[in-house]
C-alpha cells in the first residue's frame, strides 16, 4: 500500500457543467473545429511548442484529455507564430485560464547542441523542421498570451518551467537567472507531473476562486510578499546534510510509556478521580515538515556567490520527497517565489485512468502526411511507469517526475498493446518498447512505509542499493510474459535504458530480457569507467557492468543468439580529468568499442551536475567545510578534446589527442602498438606540419615563390621580390 497518498483522488471532483458536450475526437486547434463541436468558447486554452499529437506520450495531449475528463472544454494552440499576439487569439478568450508549456523538451536543449550550435531539426515538428519554437518558449508564449488577453489567468508548466522554478544557472547565458515565474509574469507555475495540481487549479478557478488567492496547492509555485499564514520557517543554513531524517515526534506529545497502579499511588494520584474528569483532547503536534518552509539564499546572493548557489541547490534536492518536503521560499528583489511541497504521486488506478482516456494515438489530421519523428519513434511503444529513484546527477527526471515509481496495472498496459495492434496504421506486430524513464523499475518501491515517506536521500541506489529498496523483478517478468502472449504480437522489444545494477540483483530478469526482448543490441549506460567522474554522476562502478555483461553473454548463448551490449558514455562531465578520459578510451579500445554517437555533458537547468559545473564545488556533500575543488572541463577546446578522446578511432581528432598526450607525459600511447591509443603521425602529416610551421615563419607566398601582397607585407619587401619584370608588364591594354 502506498504510504504517500493524496487527500483527494484525481478523478473525484464533480465534473464541470460543460461535460454535456462529451469528448472531442481531437481537441480543437481552430475556430472551425470549435464550431463543429458546437462550442462558443474554450474554458481552457493550452499553448505548446510541440506539434499536437493525441497520444499519451505527448504531455499536452495528456493534460488536455485529463482536463476534458473533468468536464472542461479544452483547446490547443500548437507551435504558434510568436511574432505577434494574433495566433494566441485564434481560439478566442478562454473562460478560465491559459496553460503554457514549451513542450516535451526544454526549448533551449531542443534548439541548441551541447556546444551551443543551433540545431536545424526538431523531432516534435512536422517534417523534422527546426525553428518552429522560440528560445525560452515559456517566457515568449506567456508574453503573447498577456498581450492577447491581459486579464486571463496564466498557468505555466512542463519541463522547461519545472526545472526553472527557483533561481538557476543558465548554461546558454552562463549566468544565474531568476525563477521563470517572474520572467513569464505567470500567476502560477506547476512543476513535475501536472495532473493533480492542475485539476485542482482548474476546479478552484471554475468555482469562482480568484487566481491571486490560489496559493497553497502542492506541486505549484507562486509569487508572494510574505510566507503563507500559519507556516513556520527556518533558514536553509540550519538544514543538515543529505541522508539525515528528522525524528518523528510522538503525535500525543509524550513517550508511550505505561505506569502501574502502584506508581500512581506513590505519586498521590487518585485514578478514579482522574477518570471522572472531563477528557480534553489535545490536537496532535505537527511533524517537523508540516506547514514548514525553508528560506533559501536570495537570488541576488546566489547569482554572485557560488558556494551559496551550491548550498541552495543542495537544499532544493533534499526537499523533493512529497512525504516530508518543506516549502521553499526565495527572495527576488522585493518579492519572493514560494514553492509548495511536491504533489503526491498518482496511484495505480489514477495512472490507469489517465492512460485510458480517449486518445486518437495519431497526430492531428491538419498535418496530413507529414512525418513527426518523435511520434514515429514512440507510436508502437508503451509507457508502463513514471519516476526514477536512480538520482543520476546529470539527469532531470528525478527533479521533474520524482523518485517514487508510479506504475500502471497489467490490465491497463495489455489493453494499450491491443489498441496499438488495432489502431496504429501499418502495425507489424512489433512493440518497440515497454518502458519509461528506466526499463526495469516497474513496481519497484521502498519496502518501508516510514522510510519512503521520510527519506531525503538523493538516490535509492547510490552509493549502494538501499536495504529498503525492493529489487524483485517478478512484476516485470510477469508483464513481459503476458505481453508476449497478446494475440497478434510477434515481438516485444525493450528500448528504454536498463538499470543494470538493479538487474543483476535478480538474474531471472536478465534471463527473461535476454532470451525474448533484445533485438540483437541492448543499450545500457555505464556513462564512464573511472571512479572520479562516476562519483559525481552518482553512478555505480564498472563491477556492476561486468557482472551484467557476464549474465548477458551467458543467457544469450543459452538462447542460441548473437547479441551485443551497446554502452553509452558521457564526455566532459564535471569531475572528469583529461587522464580520466584517456583511461576510459583505453578501456573502450581494449573492449573493441568504437563509439559513433557521443554525448558531451549538457548542463541542463537545476540538475546536480549543472550545479557542480557552475560552482566547481561538490554540492552532493555538505557545503560547510567542504574544500573539495572539482575538476570541471570547461571551454570549447577542452570539451572538444574530451569528445575526441572518447572517439579515439576518428582520425579527425588524432592531432588534438596527440598534443594532449604529450603534454600529459603519455607520449608512449602514441604509436602503432596494441597498447597505444592513437597512431603516430604519418610522413605526410609530418611534412604538412613542417610546411605549416615554415609558412608561419615566412609568411604567405604565391605560386611563383614570392611573398603574397597583403596588408602585412612591406612595400620594399614586395618590390625586391618583383625586380624581374614580367613579360608584357608595360604593354598598354
Amino acid at each position: 500500500m502506498n504510504a504517500l497518498k493524496a487527500e483527494r483522488a484525481l478523478f473525484s471532483y464533480p465534473k464541470y457543467w460543460a461535460e454535456c458536450y462529451g469528448n472531442a475526437p481531437f481537441l480543437p486547434t481552430t475556430r472551425q473545429e470549435m464550431d463543429e463541436l458546437g462550442w462558443d468558447s474554450c474554458d481552457i486554452v493550452l499553448v505548446t511548442g510541440d506539434a499536437y499529437v493525441d497520444h499519451p506520450s505527448f504531455g499536452m495531449a495528456v493534460i488536455g484529455r485529463v482536463l476534458e475528463a473533468q468536464g472542461f472544454r479544452v483547446g490547443i494552440i500548437a507551435q504558434p507564430d510568436w511574432s505577434n499576439k494574433d495566433a494566441f487569439m485564434s481560439l478566442g478568450k478562454p473562460n478560465l485560464f491559459f496553460g503554457v508549456t514549451a513542450g516535451n523538451m526544454d526549448s533551449m536543449i531542443n534548439r541548441y547542441t551541447a556546444e551551443k550550435r543551433m540545431r536545424h531539426d526538431d523531432a516534435y515538428t512536422p517534417g523534422n523542421v527546426g525553428g518552429k519554437r522560440p528560445d525560452r518558449a515559456v517566457v515568449v508564449y506567456s508574453q503573447r498570451c498577456r498581450e492577447a488577453y491581459k486579464d486571463v489567468p496564466l498557468v505555466i508548466g512542463g519541463i522547461e518551467a519545472s526545472l526553472r522554478r527557483i533561481a538557476h544557472y543558465d548554461y546558454w547565458q552562463e549566468k544565474v537567472r531568476r525563477s521563470i515565474i517572474f520572467d513569464a509574469k505567470a500567476d502560477i507555475l506547476i512543476y513535475g507531473n501536472a495532473e493533480r495540481p492542475l485539476v485542482e487549479v482548474a476546479h478552484r478557478i471554475a468555482a469562482g476562486d480568484d487566481i491571486s488567492q490560489i496559493q497553497n496547492i502542492r506541486g505549484t509555485a507562486v509569487i508572494r510578499k510574505e510566507p503563507l499564514d500559519g507556516w513556520r520557517g527556518s533558514d536553509s543554513t540550519a538544514i543538515d546534510k543529505v541522508g539525515k531524517i528528522d525524528p518523528i515526534p510522538n503525535p500525543y506529545g509524550a513517550d508511550d510509556v505505561g505506569c502501574s497502579k502502584s506508581e500512581f499511588a506513590k505519586a498521590g494520584i487518585d485514578l478514579k478521580a482522574e477518570v471522572a474528569k472531563p477528557i480534553v483532547v489535545q490536537p496532535p503536534k505537527l511533524k517537523p515538515w508540516e506547514k514548514a518552509y525553508v528560506k533559501l539564499p536570495a537570488f541576488e546572493q546566489v547569482s554572485v556567490n557560488k558556494p551559496l548557489y551550491a548550498h541552495a541547490s543542495r537544499i532544493l534536492h533534499q526537499e523533493t520527497n512529497p512525504g516530508c518536503a518543506r516549502a521553499l521560499y526565495q527572495r527576488h528583489g522585493d518579492r519572493y517565489v514560494w514553492v509548495n511541497p511536491p504533489a503526491f504521486p498518482l496511484e495505480t488506478e489514477e495512472m490507469d485512468m489517465v492512460f485510458g482516456l480517449p486518445y486518437q494515438r495519431v497526430p492531428h489530421p491538419k498535418y496530413g502526411n507529414e512525418k513527426i519523428p518523435a511520434y514515429d519513434m514512440i507510436k508502437t511503444s508503451v509507457n508502463i511507469m513514471r519516476g526514477c529513484f536512480g538520482g543520476c546527477s546529470f539527469c532531470s527526471i528525478t527533479e521533474h517526475e520524482g523518485r517514487i515509481i508510479q506504475s500502471r496495472s497489467e490490465e491497463s498496459i495489455l489493453d494499450e498493446i491491443e489498441q496499438i495492434r488495432d489502431k496504429v496504421p501499418g502495425f507489424t506486430g512489433v512493440i518497440s518498447d515497454l518502458g519509461g524513464p528506466t526499463a526495469n523499475m516497474y513496481k519497484l518501491r521502498c519496502k518501508s512505509k516510514k522510510a519512503e515517506s521520510t527519506c531525503r536521500r538523493l538516490s535509492c541506489v547510490f552509493p549502494d542499493i538501499c536495504k529498503h529498496m525492493d529489487t524483485d523483478h517478478t512484476p516485470t517478468i510477469n508483464l513481459y510474459r503476458k505481453a508476449r502472449n497478446v494475440k497478434g504480437i510477434k515481438k516485444i522489444l525493450i528500448a528504454s535504458g536498463v538499470r543494470y545494477d538493479l538487474a543483476i540483483e535478480d538474474p531471472r530478469y536478465v534471463k527473461e530480457l535476454v532470451s525474448h526482448h533484445v533485438g540483437g543490441y541492448l543499450k545500457i549506460a555505464p556513462e564512464h569507467t573511472e571512479s572520479g567522474p562516476l562519483s559525481k554522476m552518482m553512478k555505480p562502478g564498472m563491477g556492476a557492468y561486468d557482472k551484467f555483461k557476464e549474465l548477458f553473454d551467458k543467457y544469450s548463448k543459452e538462447a542460441g543468439k548473437k547479441q551485443y551490449l551497446i554502452p553509452y558514455f558521457i564526455s566532459a562531465h564535471p569531475g572528469t580529468t583529461d587522464e580520466d578520459m584517456v583511461n576510459m578510451a583505453l578501456w573502450l579500445k581494449a573492449h573493441d568499442f568504437k563509439l559513433d554517437q557521443v554525448q558531451n555533458f549538457y548542463p541542463s537547468p537545476m540538475a546536480n551536475a549543472t550545479t557542480i559545473y557552475h560552482t566547481e564545488m561538490n554540492s552532493l556533500r555538505n557545503i560547510k567545510n567542504n574544500k573539495e575543488v572539482v575538476s570541471v572541463p570547461k571551454g570549447a577546446r577542452q570539451r572538444r578534446l574530451h569528445k575526441a578522446i572518447l572517439r579515439y578511432h576518428d582520425p579527425a581528432g588524432w592531432p588534438m589527442i596527440r598534443e594532449a598526450l604529450r603534454k600529459m607525459g603519455k607520449a608512449k600511447l602514441i604509436g602503432n602498438g596494441p597498447q597505444c591509443l592513437v597512431p603516430a603521425e604519418t610522413r605526410q602529416e609530418k611534412a604538412q606540419q613542417k610546411g605549416g610551421k615554415a609558412q608561419g615563419k615566412q609568411g604567405l607566398v604565391n605560386k611563383g615563390g614570392r611573398p603574397a601582397l597583403t596588408r602585412h607585407t612591406g612595400f620594399n619587401q614586395f618590390k625586391k621580390a618583383n625586380t624581374k619584370p614580367r613579360v608584357g608588364a608595360n604593354k598598354k591594354r
